[in-house]
C-alpha cells in the first residue's frame, strides 16, 4: 500500500474517532484534519504545534503529527512521533499502523512486532497480514508467510511482487499445485511479466506439465528471449517428446549466451539421453574454446568419452577438471568447509588448531586440519606435509567411518608416491560410500601408477555414471533455483 493511501486511511480513522479527539484537542482539530486530507502537511504541523503544547501526552495529536511528517517524507521524525503516541497509549491503533508502515518500508527490525500488535487488535486486517507475509518471506520463514498470505486474501492480488513471494514459499513447502495457481494470478496481474512467466513455467515443469510450460513460455519466445528462458523452453520441449525443437531452442540459447557453461552441460545431457555422444563432444569442444578453464565442461566431456570407450581421453579430462577445481569437479563437499574455502587458509588453520587444543580427539577437526594443510600445497617431506599426514591418520583411527579423512589421506599418499597405501584408503572410503567420486578418482590414479590397469575402464564407467548423475542433478537445481535466487532479486526490488 502506498504511503499516500495509508495517510488517507489514517485520516479517515481519525474522523471515526472524532469524539475521542475532541476531548483532548480544541476547535483547531477540524482545521488540522482538513489540512491533512488536502495534503497540506506543513499547515497541519503549524496547527498541531500549539495543541501539543497544551496536551503533550495526547496520542491522537502525536499520531496526527506522525501522519503529517510521513506525508512530507520525514519518516524518521514521523516514526518518533508515532512512538510518542504509543508511549502514551500502547494500543492506539492509528499510531501502531503508522509506525508499522514506516518500519516496514525501511526494513526496520520492529516492523513484525508492530504489525503483530495490529493483528491482535484487529485480527481480520488483510493489509497487515499481507505485510507480515512479505516480512516472513524475506527472512525465509515460509510456513508463517503462507499463513499470512492466506489471511491477506485478495489484497495481494494487486501486488505482483507479493504474489511472487507467496508462490516461491509454496514451492519451498512443496505445495506445487497451489504455487502454480498463485503464479498464474501473478502473471495476470503483472500483464505477462517475463520473469513471472519464467517462474510459472519452471513450477509447471516441476509438476511434470511440459505442455503447460510451453504454453506459458510461448508469448515470451516470440520476443527476443534470454538464454535462461530458452534453456527452460528446451527442457519443456524435450519433456514433451519434441527433441528436434528442444535441440533447436537450446542451440539458440548457446548462440545468444556463448559463455554460459550450464547451456553446454544441458546440451551434453541431451546428447547422453539420446546416445549422440560425439555430437555432445563436438558441442563441449566449442564451449571449451570459449571457456577453456571450465572444470564442469571437462567433466561433461569426460563422461561422453567414457560412453565412446575413449578411456584415456576420459581420464585426461577428469584429471584436468580436478586440477582446475578439485572440489567442484569431484563433487566433494565437507560440512564446515565454507570457512576453509575463504581466502584466508592461515586464519582457518589457526582457528582449527585453537579448537584442537580443547578437543584433541575430535576426528573432524583433525580432518579439517589435514585438509587445510593439503590445500596449501606443501611439498612431500616438508613439516606441513608430515603434519597433514599425521592429522589425517589420527582422524581415521579415531573415526574409521570418516570417508573424507580417508580421501585426504589417499591424496597425500599419492603425492608422496605411496601408491599401495593410497589404494587401500580409496577402497575403504568406497566401502563407506560407494558414490565417493574423490575416492574413485584417486583409486584410478593409484592403480595406473602401480601398473594395475585392468580395473580402470570399469572404474571410469562407474565414475562417469556418478558424475553424469551429479551433473544432471545440478542442472535441475540450476534450472529451478527460482526460489533461492530469483526470489532474492525480487526481495531487493520490494
Amino acid at each position: 500500500m502506498s504511503l499516500s493511501r495509508r495517510v488517507l486511511i489514517l485520516t479517515i480513522l481519525f474522523g471515526a474517532c472524532a469524539v475521542g479527539v475532541s476531548q483532548t484537542a480544541t476547535s483547531q482539530m477540524g482545521a488540522i484534519m482538513s489540512a491533512l486530507r488536502a495534503g497540506q502537511f506543513d499547515q497541519a504541523l503549524q496547527l498541531l504545534q500549539p495543541e501539543l503544547g497544551k496536551a503533550p501526552k495526547s496520542p491522537q495529536l502525536w499520531t496526527l503529527r506522525g501522519i503529517a511528517l510521513s506525508g512530507k517524507g520525514d519518516k524518521q521524525v514521523a516514526l518518533a512521533a508515532f512512538r510518542n503516541a504509543l508511549n502514551a497509549s500502547p494500543d492506539y491503533l492509528p499510531a501502531l499502523e503508522g509506525a508499522a508502515q514506516i518500519e516496514y518500508e525501511n526494513g526496520g527490525k520492529d516492523a513484525t512486532a508492530l504489525l503483530e500488535h495490529v493483528v491482535r487488535l484487529r485480527p481480520g486486517d488483510p493489509t497487515s497480514h499481507a505485510m507480515l507475509a512479505v516480512l516472513a518471506y524475506r527472512r525465509g520463514d515460509c510456513a508463517v508467510a503462507v499463513k499470512h498470505f492466506e489471511e491477506a486474501g485478495s489484497v495481494v492480488d494487486s501486488q505482483p511482487i507479493a504474489l511472487q513471494g507467496y508462490g516461491d514459499c509454496l514451492v519451498r513447502l512443496k505445495q506445487i499445485d497451489n504455487a502454480i495457481a498463485v503464479f498464474s494470478r501473478a502473471l495476470t496481474e503483472a500483464d505477462g511479466d517475463v520473469t513471472i512467466r519464467y517462474r510459472l513455467a519452471s513450477v509447471q515443469m516441476m509438476a511434470q506439465r511440459p505442455k503447460d510450460a510451453i504454453a506459458t513460455l510461448q508469448p515470451a519466445l516470440q520476443n527476443k528471449p534470454d538464454s535462461e528462458l530458452l534453456d527452460l523452453a528446451s527442457s519443456a520441449y524435450e519433456a514433451d517428446g519434441n527433441t528436434p525443437e528442444a535441440v533447436r531452442v537450446l542451440h539458440d540459447a548457446i548462440v545468444s549466451d556463448p559463455h554460459n557453461v550450464n547451456l553446454y552441460i544441458d546440451f551434453a545431457n541431451l546428447s547422453m539421453d539420446h546416445q549422440s555422444y560425439q555430437v555432445g563432444v563436438d558441442m563441449i569442444n566449442a564451449g571449451l574454446k570459449i571457456e577453456p578453464n571450465s572444470a564442469p565442461l571437462y567433466v561433461a566431456r569426460g563422461i561422453l568419452y567414457v560412453q565412446l570407450a575413449q578411456f584415456d581421453n576420459a581420464e585426461a579430462d577428469f584429471e584436468k577438471a580436478d586440477s582446475l577445481d578439485p572440489r567442484h569437479a569431484m563433487g566433494s563437499a565437507a560440512e564446515g568447509l565454507a570457512a576453509v574455502q575463504q581466502n584466508d587458509p592461515d586464519q582457518a588453520l589457526t582457528t582449527v588448531k585453537a579448537k584442537l587444543t580443547k578437543a584433541p580427539r575430535d576426528a573432524f577437526l583433525l580432518y579439517l586440519q589435514a585438509d587445510i594443510l593439503t590445500q596449501k600445497g606443501p611439498d612431500p617431506g616438508s613439516a606441513e606435509f608430515r603434519e597433514a599426514v599425521s592429522s589425517a591418520k589420527r582422524a581415521v583411527s579415531l573415526r574409521p567411518s570418516l570417508g573424507m579423512a580417508r580421501d585426504i589421506l589417499a591424496k597425500l599418499y599419492l603425492q608422496a608416491g605411496e601408491n599401495q597405501p593410497a589404494i587401500e584408503q580409496c577402497r575403504k572410503a568406497l566401502t563407506i560410500d560407494p558414490k565417493d567420486q574423490t575416492a574413485l578418482y584417486h583409486l584410478i590414479q593409484a592403480l595406473r601408477r602401480s601398473g594395475k590397469t585392468d580395473e580402470i575402464p570399469g572404474l571410469l564407467k562407474r565414475l562417469a555414471a556418478l558424475r553424469e548423475q551429479a551433473t544432471k542433478q545440478e542442472a535441475e537445481h540450476n534450472r529451478y533455483k527460482l526460489v533461492e535466487e530469483k526470489s532474492a532479486a525480487s526481495r531487493r526490488q520490494q
